[in-house]
This record gives structure tokens, sequence and C-alpha cells, in this order.
């Protein structure tokens, strides 16, 4: 019998990987594939499956080469500070860097899975998940496209490969094909009141179909409000009106459940959430991917950041979001004066209590062995040197009971959550916030109060937050859109959802062109009193030399590389370009993306 299953995994294996291998958007197919059988039972539909479970989540990075994924997916953003500024935001992708539509690959496979359900005769409730399962997929797989390149084609067919010659369709057709891909998994999918499964559920559909239509309604809006070539000329405010309204509707349905909540409970349960390693308990999490180091299924996260390094920084612009702790901006002579002092300004006797259980502070435990943080590694040229002053502490095993973690490659083990209640309610918030701020003012303070409450903030206050400064970048929004927006920043800060809300909220221009990331104050201040002989850096950081000071003496890492700031080009860079092959293999029915023509 485990001979005859082995050789059934194996045969969907090899089925998997002849799709993969010979279906591309670009691609003609090199054979015929038999589908005669094939996905005959719910077991052998599962296993077809597990393939998108490595390639359609998010994962932790494996290691400083790979910014991407969770941990430091913030990089490309104005969050975090690599010791390298980012490709895109330095606006010099180009045309070579163009790579293959390679997510139609997977598509590919699902449409083969779904047209050969029917060989399964095991009908039942086993059987639709599955189905669900596969329609999830697919529409993730076509996100990630159209947040990529704009317009694709939609491709819904087993092994038909004429969409070759297909002219792309608009983002809002592919949208609404994605959002019924996500309606059809919600009916088939099964309602739990768990993670333990570690699969796709229904509340899974649920949140990611809100997340899709928030994404897709604001992408318009903005870029519609800037008259600039990436919103779809045809789309009406009533469309834009109805993302906005399937945003709320998903994200409340999650929310009216009732059975999940925010994490509240233990010491730091903010910061320990991200840590812990068995998440089967906890009510936030929807869905999470698990790491086993003793299998050889981990990653080096850890291991990097453990001494307040990781050739990365927390920004400047990111530590001034967060509200002082009774509820207010942090702003002024409070601001200027904690700055003096090297962690006063991160201390939650001072600031928001997520502030110092995402970014270092002095004191804070940083190893199982007992090392507290002092002062960041700035002089350090390793892996575990700091760019900014400031030391990301989200993700950090400081308490793990596996010494490997600490310091060897892939062996942290801090899961990849995939979805957690908290972005339901930033969610349904934002959308009520755009649908009609001041007529759902009370229902978005109740959306956020549990974000509050976790961390003993006050509730939200519209005017008391409100920043009207014109230095602040969404000083020109409505005050019920930019508490929404700050909110979502601070509580889901440098778990990579930073670059996907710049680029929705058309914001690059507020936020990234011409703009260099600071870190923190450094004339002045105690950094600068530890560079005198035997303090923390004795003399070691030169200015102009291994450390970059602007005329207000904030470190300044981009001075040198980047002196005139950031060159994303908002004429161009919100989409990557299509390979020049693939306009010609489409006999140029599809068109370069805006800005990347020769």
């Amino acid at each position: 019998m485990k001979k005859i299953q082995y050789i059934t995994s194996l045969l969907y294996v090899t089925i998997a990987l002849i799709l993969t291998g010979c279906f591309d958007l670009d691609k003609f197919p090199e054979g015929e594939l038999s589908s005669t059988n094939a996905l005959s039972s719910n077991s052998e539909m599962e296993k077809y499956l597990n393939q998108f479970y490595e390639s359609a989540v998010k994962t932790q990075p494996g290691g400083l080469a790979s910014a991407v994924g969770i941990a430091f997916g913030d990089q490309r953003s104005d969050n975090m500070v690599n010791a390298s500024p980012n490709v895109r935001l330095s606006g010099l992708t180009t045309l070579s860097d163009a790579s293959t539509l390679s997510q139609y690959n997977y598509i590919r496979n699902l449409n083969f899975f779904l047209a050969n359900v029917d060989n399964n005769k095991e009908e039942g409730p086993e059987k639709k998940h599955l189905i669900g399962e596969a329609y999830y997929f697919r529409a993730w797989y076509y996100f990630q496209l159209v947040k990529n390149y704009g317009d694709v084609a939609w491709v819904s067919k087993e092994l038909n490969m004429n969409e070759a010659s297909q002219p792309r369709e608009s983002r809002l057709v592919i949208i609404d094909h994605i959002l019924n891909d996500l309606d059809l998994a919600i009916s088939f999918l099964k309602e739990v009141n768990s993670n333990v499964s570690m699969r796709v559920h229904r509340d899974v559909a649920r949140i990611f179909k809100s997340e899709v239509a928030l994404f897709e309604a604001t992408w318009q809006k903005y870029h519609k409000a800037k008259i600039d070539p990436f919103y779809s000329k045809e789309v009406t405010d009533i469309k834009i009106k109805s993302y906005f309204e399937q945003a709320r509707d998903a994200a409340k349905a999650v929310i009216d459940r009732g059975v999940w909540n925010i994490h509240s409970s233990g010491e730091k349960p903010y910061q320990n959430m991200f840590i812990n390693l068995d998440l089967t308990s906890n009510k936030e999490i929807l869905w999470w991917k698990k790491y086993n180091a003793a299998e050889n299924i981990g990653h080096s996260v850890t291991r990097y950041i453990n001494e307040g390094g990781g050739q990365t920084g927390i920004s400047q612009s990111l530590i001034d979001d967060y509200l002082s702790v009774d509820g207010k901006i942090f702003t002024g002579v409070e601001r200027s004066d904690a700055q003096k002092i090297y962690g006063k300004e991160l201390s939650p006797d001072l600031r928001d209590p997520r502030l110092s259980q995402t970014v270092c502070w002095s004191g804070t435990q940083l190893k199982p062995d007992g090392l507290k943080y002092s002062f960041p590694p700035l002089h350090v040229t390793t892996y575990h040197q700091n760019t900014t002053g400031y030391s990301l502490l989200k993700f950090n095993e400081y308490n793990t009971t596996y010494a490997a973690s600490v310091t060897g490659e892939f062996k942290a083990q801090v899961p990849a959550i995939q979805y957690r209640y908290a972005e339901a309610l930033l969610t349904y918030a934002e959308a009520l916030a755009e649908l009609d701020g001041a007529g759902n003012q009370e229902l978005i303070k109740a959306a956020l109060k549990p974000l509050r409450d976790r961390v003993g903030m006050p509730g939200v206050d519209f005017d008391r937050e409100y920043n009207n400064d014109p230095a602040y970048p969404f000083y020109n929004l409505n005050k019920y859109i930019q508490v929404v927006r700050r909110e979502r920043r601070v509580e889901l800060a440098c778990e990579g959802f930073r670059f996907d809300d710049i680029m929705r909220w058309a914001a690059a221009d507020e936020l990234i062109v011409g703009k260099r990331p600071l870190g923190a104050l450094y004339t002045g201040s105690t950094l600068q009193e530890q560079n005198a002989p035997g303090g923390y850096y004795n003399g070691v950081l030169k200015i102009g030399s291994n450390i970059q000071i602007n005329d207000q003496g904030y470190i300044d890492p981009y001075k040198t590389v980047l002196p005139n700031g950031f060159g994303f080009k908002v004429g161009r860079d919100y989409l990557l370009p299509i390979q020049e092959r693939m306009l010609t293999l489409t006999d140029n029915l599809w068109q370069q993306n805006p800005g990347w023509q020769k």
C-alpha cells in the first residue's frame, strides 16, 4: 500500500512539473498531457494542491540576499533602510530586469485541477473544500500579476495555448474575475473555528477578498485623482465604491463570526505573538506557515537581527508615526528633547508600546543568554551592522530554547503569519473611512479599539490624532483616512505590507521621490557621546566615512549614494515592464506598460 501511495504521489508531482515546465503565457506546449482518471480521489486532489502551499504563501526570508518575504519586506518602502538602496525605489529598474510571467505556470496547474475534478466520484464536503482551495490559489496568483503588471490576460482553460495571442484585458476585468473566484472559494471552503490545519479555509478567502477589493478601490481612486497612466480609463466612481463596499463586507463577515479576536494574553502579547513557534491556540491567527529547523525547514531572520543589525534599520519616518502614550502626535519640543537621549523616544513610558515591541530600545533583551541592547551596532561591518540607529526587534527569538536559532543559518523558526485578525479590522476601518469617514466614525473607532486595548493605548480620537503639519506626507487627507492609515502602518510595521500600500495609494511622490530615509539623531545626542574614547563606538565612527550625517545631525545612510534622494519614476515604476519577447510573441497585442517603451 505504501508503494502505491508513493507512486500516486509521484505521479501528481510529475504532472505538476510537466505543466509548470511546459506552459507559460509566452510558451507553446511541447506535447500533450493525458488527463485520463487524473485526480480521481480526495487524497490525490489534496496531494496535488500541496504544491501551492509552497509557492503561494508569504515566507520568512532566508537571508540578507533576499530582502523579501515578511521580516525584511518593508526594506522596499519608507519603513526600513537596507544597506543598499532598493533598485525599484531608486528608479533603477531596467527593461532587462523584466521577468517571465511565471504565475501563469501555476494558474495552468490550477486550471488542470479544476478541469479534472469530476474524475473524483467522492462527492461531499471534503471534495468541495479542495475545489475551494484551488479557486483561492488561482485568485492569489492572478492578484500578484495585477499588482506587478496591471492589465493581463485571463486564462481559464486547461491546456489551451491560444491565449498567447490574446490581448491584455483591463485590470478591472481581471479583478472582477479574481473576486468571483474568491466568492466561489468562500462558497466551497469549510468554515472553521481554528487555524490548526494550517490550510486555507472560508475566513481566509474572505479576508483575502477584502484585501483585493481594498487594493483595487484605492488604486483606482488615487491614481485617477492624479490623472496618471495607471488607473483604468473606463473606471467610474460607482465601480470604485463597489470595491470599497466589497472590502467592507468581506472583512465584516470575518468580524461578525465572533470566532477570531486580538491576542492580548501574556507578557508583551504584541511582540511575543510573532515569535511564538506554535500558533494553533492563537485566535488572532487565521492561517500560518510553521518552521521546524530540526526537519531542515528554517530561515535566518533571528541570526541576522539578534544583535540589532542585519544590515538594515528602521526609518525615522516610521518611528515618528507612533503616537505618544496618551494618544497624541509625537512632535515639537517633546520629540527633539527625547531624541537627544538615545532610546528615550522609544520608551513605552513615552510612546505607543507597539514601538518598543517592534524596535529595540535600551535594555531590550536580544538573546536567550540575557544579552541586553544598549546602542545600535552602527560601527560593525558584518551582517550585524545597523544602518539607521533604530534596530528591528520584531521577529527576534530572544527567548528561544533552541540555541541554533541564534547563530545558525536557516535555523530560525519564527512562523510566517499569512493572515491575522488585525488585518480584517484594519481593512474594515479603511473601507469605512473611504466610503464615509464622518458617518462611520464610531464604527471605525470600534474596529480599531481592540488593537489599542492590547497595548494599553487610548481609543481613537480623530481630532487629537490629526496631523495638519504641511511637512506630514498625508496632511491633506481628511482626518478619518489619515488616522486609519497611520494605525495600519504602526500595527503592521515591518510585516511586508508597506510597499503595496504606497503603490495603491499612489503615494510614491509624497513618500519616496526625492526622499532620503533618515535615522536617529547623532549630533548632540548620546550616540555621539558614545563615540568618544572608551565609549561604545570608541571613536570608530567617522562622519563622512563609515557614517553619514545630514545638516540637522540625523543619520543619513544614503547621503552619498542617493544625493538627490530616491529616483522612483512616477510615470513608470508603479508597474513592472513586460519582457520584449512577450510583446513579440503576442504579435504586439500586448502593449508595453507606461513609461517602459524604448
